[in-house]
């Protein structure tokens, strides 16, 4: 995995390059002074969602939309 260091001033102007550049698999070290503060790497591709995968696993009952009773607000049993 390619490294390069960008100093945290940087950063503004060349955000959405330095962004590229991560997403692409560049290691990017951030320093301040000199001295290392953080490290952007790319994140590990995950699996695409699948719609309807649990079909019927929540269920909503009838009065969802129906307002809470008043001891919900007040706090009062």
């Amino acid at each position: 995995m390619p490294t390069i260091t960008v100093e945290v001033g940087e950063l503004p102007g060349r955000f959405a390059d330095i962004l590229s550049l991560a997403a692409g698999g560049t290691e990017i070290i951030v320093t301040q002074g000199n001295v290392p503060q953080a490290r952007l790497v790319p994140l590990p591709l995950g699996r695409a969602r699948t719609p309807g995968l649990h079909p019927g696993a929540i269920q909503t009952s009838e009065d969802f939309d129906a307002p809470l009773p008043e001891d919900y607000w007040t706090g009062t049993p």
